[in-house]
């Protein structure tokens, strides 16, 4: 197997073992996990040893006949790691944004000595605790066993850790509607591996309105409610939608409720009713990127009729994507959309690294 062939399987599969958990997932033995979080500790200050484990780790599995304490080819027996690393390794934490060295790990002094990653190692690797941990795993990984187990654990550990930094989105300006919303409809629909890719429609929406709140007639004197986190639940927060506005006197005037992948059914219709059947709000949109389910169409229209009788509120069926169209023909001002969207994406506890990072690898393919 290619060496990046290898490293992107690891990597794809580390990232469906962590999903949204922020918890490492591994049956290894403790000892050796102690070892590997010693590591994954240091690894931003000490990026060369985690980039040495890796590549020992790597190259073992596909040469499992290479002892790897011998990482020079001055030495006997030995195979250049500073060679596979720089060609296969280096490049590939670079690509994922994980901690790496500008060429290779072998080019700091602690981990260059001409001699082999035995217990009697005289490089001066600090603190102590790390190159106690660094030679125990470099012996774990020349047993040859659960080497795979071992990289899983680093890549979760690596994109854990990553899941927690800021990173800087583009914010392309004046683009067409049409691309707009072709590029929202990328960012949707991506099948990530991490959950919280149900908050991006609504935070679209929740941009969209962002601008909308002081440019339409309709919103004079209405507040646009902050948006709440993922987890708020609409009972307890009182919310009866995932976008709330209110009137002068705070009461509901507009709500919009947002499904991602779900077609709106007629349940939905009625579940929706029950959120706000004892408030004031005049409109009640149900939007989704799936849909009506055509099938229940009348039934659900009969139901909007029935409460528009009752209640005097004229609930609104889409799907989303129709809706974005419409509200940003209203819009003096796209780029200010994009800004919204972007800055909310940035600062939304829901999103993983990897929803941020669609968005930039979307717009670079524009």
């Amino acid at each position: 197997m290619h060496p990046v062939e290898f490293l992107e399987k690891i990597y794809n599969e580390s990232m469906e073992i962590v999903g949204s958990d922020s918890i490492i997932k591994s049956d290894l033995d403790e000892d050796i996990c102690n070892y590997l979080n010693e590591i994954l500790n240091k690894s931003e200050s000490a990026k060369a040893v985690l980039t040495v484990i890796l590549t020992s780790a790597v190259y073992k599995f596909l040469h499992p006949e290479q002892n790897i304490k011998n990482h020079q080819t001055s030495i006997q027996d030995g195979y250049s790691g500073r060679t596979f690393d720089s060609k296969y390794i280096t490049p590939f934490l670079k690509q994922l944004k994980f901690p790496a060295m500008a060429e290779s790990g072998w080019l700091t002094r602690s981990l260059e000595q001409k001699v082999p990653y035995d217990i009697n190692y005289s490089g001066a690797i600090r603190p102590e605790s790390l190159k106690n941990a660094f030679l125990n795993t470099i012996n774990f990984i020349q047993n040859g066993k659960e080497i795979d187990k071992l990289l899983s654990f680093l890549f979760q550990g690596l994109i854990i850790q990553r899941n927690t930094q800021q990173i800087d989105l583009a914010k392309p300006l004046n683009l067409p509607i049409a691309t707009i919303i072709n590029l929202l409809s990328q960012h949707f629909d991506k099948k990530y591996s991490a959950e919280g890719a149900s908050r991006l429609p609504v935070l679209a929406l929740y941009a969209v309105y962002q601008c909308l709140i002081g440019e339409t007639k309709r919103f004079e004197a209405k507040v646009l409610l902050p948006i709440e986190s993922h987890t708020s639940a609409d009972v307890r927060s009182g919310r009866i939608g995932d976008i709330d506005i209110v009137d002068e006197k705070n009461r509901a005037f507009e709500a919009v409720e947002v499904k991602h992948g779900i077609q709106i059914t007629l349940q939905l219709v009625k579940d929706a009713f029950e959120k706000f059947k004892t408030t004031q709000v005049t409109r009640y949109y149900l939007l989704s990127t799936a849909n009506v389910d055509p099938s229940q169409s009348n039934e659900i229209n009969q139901e909007i009729d029935r409460i528009k009788n009752i209640h005097g509120c004229h609930v609104i069926v889409n799907g989303l994507i129709h809706s974005l169209k419409y509200y940003l023909r209203l819009l003096s001002d796209t780029s200010e959309f994009i800004e919204n969207y972007v800055n909310l994406i940035e600062n939304d506890a829901a999103l993983k690294f990897e929803h941020k990072k669609e968005w930039n690898n979307i717009i670079s393919k524009m």
